[in-house]
């Protein structure tokens, strides 16, 4: 693959554009049904002030994952929304084990599904570390700012 997709920087856009649409949707989930809704559930799981976590980490979701998105801000944007990804993955999702698919029965309304394990927040995880440790890729905010910044003082 020298020659090909990896050396020209496209191999990691598929991760990049999901793995920022999935925050990016989660953090439209809960704007839409209202932050204060977010907050009951964080207070319910004993967090430190749920108001401003639950503002906080909509807000992340949405921005951070359209930055993601869009290839800016990459690196610095990792770290909170890992952090996300383990606090939902410790506070919520651990006792349910690995398995993000638990099916419980077939109806005649169609299948039902248990609680989500933290194979989804480890994928998640997985995904940010892979574009943190990464170049900026091609189509991404942060590639066209480092060339910039290159041609201008070389």
């Amino acid at each position: 693959m020298k020659n090909g997709i990896s050396k020209q920087g496209w191999a990691l856009l598929p991760l990049r554009l999901i793995v920022g649409f999935g925050f990016a949707a989660h953090g439209y989930a809960k704007w839409s049904r209202g932050p204060d809704q977010f907050a009951a559930i964080l207070a319910a799981l004993g967090v430190p002030l749920p108001h401003l976590m639950a503002w906080a980490t909509t807000l992340l979701e949405l921005l951070g994952g359209l930055a993601i998105i869009a290839g800016a801000f990459v690196l610095p944007l990792s770290l909170p929304l890992i952090a996300v990804m383990l606090t939902a993955m410790f506070e919520v999702h651990l006792r349910y084990g690995f398995s993000s698919v638990r099916l419980q029965a077939i109806t005649e309304t169609g299948a039902q599904f248990g609680p989500v394990g933290y194979e989804i927040n480890l994928l998640y995880i997985a995904g940010l570390l892979a574009l943190a440790a990464s170049a900026p890729s091609r189509l991404s905010l942060d590639r066209w700012l480092r060339d910039r910044r290159n041609s201008a003082s070389g």
